[in-house]
Formats: C-alpha cells, structure tokens, sequence
C-alpha cells in the first residue's frame, strides 16, 4: 500500500473525534506546505519536505503531532505541551474536547519546514 492509503487506513481506524481530529491535522500540514510528502514510518504518519517535519499518532484517550526537531522551535503561539524533556523532539497531545486553533498550528508547521530548509 502507499502512504497516503495507510494514512487513509490510520484514520479510518481511529474512528471518531480521534479520526476527525487526525483528518484535520493531515489537512493542515499540507494547507501550511502543499509539498509535504507523506510517508509511512514506525506505522505511523510521517511528513517530510527537505527532511522529517511531523508525524501523526492516534492513542487511547489523545491524538499527538510529533515535531521531530520541535525543540529548535520558537513556538510563538505555545501550541507545544507534551515531551517538554526530550532532546530533539516535541509535540502537542489533543484531547477530545481540545481547540485547535488552524492559523496557528499551521505557522507551526510552516516553521517546522522552515527549519529543515536551513540545514
């Protein structure tokens, strides 16, 4: 199977707001980069332009968006709550109920690909 039609598959699995919310995620990655390519890693969601950008996950009781180099990020809208610790790594956990504020996650992503492109 392609990426897209396991992505396709991980969202249809997760089912309800989860699957909603993974939908709409996978949505804005590409609305803040068209060129994003998506491929399938870790069975999981990955989006890559000039590198790993984000990836998507689907859990119990949360859906999480995974910055691989999030620790380099200034973050301006304080999006970034989970893996705080991490080295490299950061993310935001959505919970049922969660705003997602759209412009503001999409500057995000925007920064994210930003920084791959410098280096």
């Amino acid at each position: 199977m392609k990426p897209s039609e396991l992505i396709d598959q991980q969202i249809a699995e997760a089912a309800g707001w989860r699957g909603e919310t993974l939908a709409r995620l996978r949505r804005l990655v590409h609305d803040a980069d068209p060129d994003m390519r998506e491929e399938w890693k870790w069975g999981t969601a990955v989006f890559s332009r000039n590198g790993m950008v984000c990836s998507l996950g689907a859990f119990k009781d949360h859906v999480k968006v995974n910055f691989f180099r999030g620790a380099a990020l200034r973050d301006q809208h304080g999006l970034i709550n989970a893996g705080l610790e991490a080295k490299a790594t950061r993310a935001i956990d959505f919970f049922e109920g969660d705003e997602l504020e759209e412009p503001k996650f999409i500057d995000l992503v925007k920064e994210a690909v930003a920084l791959n492109a410098k280096s």
